[in-house]
């Protein structure tokens, strides 16, 4: 569930950001943007091609990618994600949905839900393999 959720996160930031590039057509703007010409630019009246921009590149689509290939590679290692990545993540992506109801929130939903349930189920085989009990907290000790 966790390399799933990965992949799910990675696709709706990749997908968000190369629809903004082609099919929202921001990629027009490129030569606007790497000319110097935002700089200095006022946020409060911003232009069309500096709104581009921020639906783009500078959009979540990038980060958020790099959050999903984070999931997949802690995963690959046998590291269980902490549950505060899924946990943010979905508070995140619900006030999103209630700002923005029409928009493909419910992918990464699913993904935010499924990496929850990926890193239970992890956490739980963990537990029973070591025969930890849930309320056992591990201490380290220290020998000088």
């Amino acid at each position: 569930m966790i390399k799933l959720s990965g992949w799910l996160i990675i696709f709706f930031g990749a997908v968000h950001t190369a629809a903004a590039l082609t099919v929202e057509g921001a990629a027009w703007h490129l030569g606007t943007w790497f000319s110097g010409a935002l700089w200095g630019e006022d946020f409060t009246k911003m232009s069309p091609a500096h709104s581009a921009l921020w639906f783009s590149l500078d959009s979540f689509g990038i980060p958020l990618a790099l959050v999903g290939a984070t999931v997949l590679w802690l995963d690959r290692r046998g590291i269980t994600p902490p549950a505060f990545i899924a946990w943010s993540l979905g508070v995140w992506t619900l006030a999103t949905a209630v700002i923005l109801l029409p928009t493909p929130w419910p992918i990464l939903l699913l993904g935010d839900i499924l990496l929850l349930i990926g890193i239970r189920r992890k956490t739980a085989a963990a537990l029973h393999g070591s025969k930890m009990q849930p309320d056992d907290v591990p201490t380290l000790s220290y020998r000088r």
